[in-house]
């Protein structure tokens, strides 16, 4: 992720410092890995409060997205309560992960400024979001889910913008110029 947002000409400083993060202009918040582990690790550095304070746009990408739900139903995770929404694991009729290329669609806020509907960006994903009110893009993979969601100033996408060529690209940048 650092990468693909320094390729737009932002500088990225990585760190767990809250006062580093409450002064950033922009917060991504990534994730790979499990709901679980990933949120014993923002216990541990004590970043939960830190999180929910933050007043900047926030960008949770894939497990960032589902972190900052409810809860997840990998490990039992209670998230950081951001999106009113619990995330789900995809049923045994499909094949889990989710990997490669899908639609996204119902694309709304400025986050999608000259995206097109229907493009297509790269998921890897178990688990999902369930549509909700604070869904802005929607994909498709045995049901519809939610492939973004927004409230106030935390955006978040199950799928990896920076994975997804010239349209993720888009995104990320959509997102810088918030």
């Amino acid at each position: 992720m650092k990468f693909a947002v320094e390729r737009l000409g932002v500088k990225v400083i990585v760190s767990d410092d809250p006062s580093v993060i409450l002064s950033a202009d922009k917060v991504l918040l990534p994730g790979v890995g499990s709901a679980s582990s990933a949120m014993n690790n923002i216990n541990q550095k004590l970043l939960v409060d830190t999180i929910q304070q933050i007043t900047n746009p926030v960008l949770g990408i894939c497990l960032g997205m589902q972190l900052m739900c409810q809860s997840s139903e990998e490990g039992n995770t209670t998230g950081l309560g951001i999106f009113n929404v619990d995330v789900v694991k995809f049923s045994k009729k499909v094949k889990v992960p989710q990997i490669g290329w899908n639609e996204i669609s119902n694309l709304k806020t400025n986050l999608f400024k000259d995206v097109k509907e229907g493009s297509h960006i790269y998921m890897v994903h178990s688990f999902y979001a369930p549509l909700s009110n604070e869904t802005i893009a929607t994909s498709n993979y045995e049901v519809d889910y939610s492939a973004a969601l927004q409230k106030d100033n935390f955006y978040g996408t199950q799928f990896h913008p920076e994975k997804s060529g010239v349209e993720g690209s888009k995104i990320l940048q959509n997102f810088l110029n918030l």
